[in-house]
């Protein structure tokens, strides 16, 4: 599999006069670096990063049918299934779900500026080699760092895009808070400016437009119901029933819902809004 993107050139930063290194130097890509925490930040070091997967905090806040895992009624005969992981998966069995139908597997990279998913690199490779369309998400904690920092470290630790026809957008994960306030402590505005300053730099690293992740619910009670993103960053919903529900401001329309926590062999379980060649114009962002 390609490790690394051949999309916009990275941004380069002076060294000593007359002299410029590329951040785009390095070719191999960086699956399963621990990640190092300045002075600034060392504080506020995730306490139990491996249990903060997607949705870890919906179910507990929101609630739902942890019993699922049953197809959803709504997801149509053209819908593409998918699983996310993370490190609390461990060392997941590729072939089997591939045979299962399972399509396409969104992994864990990071979350805030010091940490990375030690099982990434099984989880991320294993995922393509099995035949799947992967991608890397980005567990957001915008009380720790800025937008633009976290998204800089998601990109340089496993979160970048390949151009490669099966590599899907990198995902951001705003959801509740597992360590405190619910809304991270910001105001509704501030809650949005952090989100446009993860975007906005994950679009000027890669080049595409990085999916959202959250509930309807926390969205309305963090931003506001702010409709700034639906025209341009696609939407990953979670709903653990038989409909996706109401959507957040600004979106028409789901791209990816996951709809159980309790799947068979992986318990997070998604659907695509669409057919496997609407996936596949996704990844390659046409």
């Amino acid at each position: 599999m390609p490790l690394r993107r051949s999309g916009p050139a990275r941004r380069t930063v002076p060294l000593a006069a007359g002299t410029l290194v590329s951040l785009f130097s390095v070719l191999a890509l960086p699956l399963a670096l621990t990640g190092s925490a300045t002075a600034s930040d060392a504080e506020k070091r995730p306490a139990h990063p491996e249990q903060d997967w997607m949705g870890s905090t919906i179910i507990a806040h929101e609630g739902g049918d942890r019993a699922g895992g049953s197809e959803p009624r709504a997801s149509g005969h053209r819908a593409v299934a998918g699983v996310d992981v993370s490190s609390h998966n461990r060392k997941v069995g590729w072939s089997s779900l591939r045979k299962s139908g399972v399509r396409f597997a969104y992994v864990k990279a990071t979350e805030g500026t010091n940490y990375t998913n030690p099982y990434f690199a099984q989880q991320y490779r294993g995922s393509y080699q099995s035949g799947m369309i992967h991608g890397a998400y980005h567990f957001a904690l915008p009380d720790h760092s800025s937008g633009g920092s976290q998204a800089e470290y998601f990109v340089d630790h496993g979160g970048d895009w390949s151009r490669d026809g099966r590599t899907l957008p990198g995902a951001l994960d705003m959801e509740y808070n597992p360590y405190g306030a619910t809304c991270y402590g910001k105001s509704h505005k501030g809650m949005v400016s952090w989100i446009q300053d993860f975007v906005q730099t994950y679009r000027e690293e890669t080049g595409r437009h990085a999916v959202i992740y959250t509930s309807t619910n926390w969205w309305k009670r963090c931003t506001g119901n702010s409709g700034k993103f639906g025209r341009t960053n696609p939407l990953w919903i979670p709903r653990y029933g038989s409909s996706v529900g109401s959507l957040p401001a600004g979106w028409q329309y789901h791209s990816i819902w996951q709809h159980t926590s309790s799947g068979h062999r992986v318990g997070d379980r998604n659907r695509f809004n669409g057919s496997y060649t609407r996936l596949k114009v996704l990844a390659n962002g046409h």
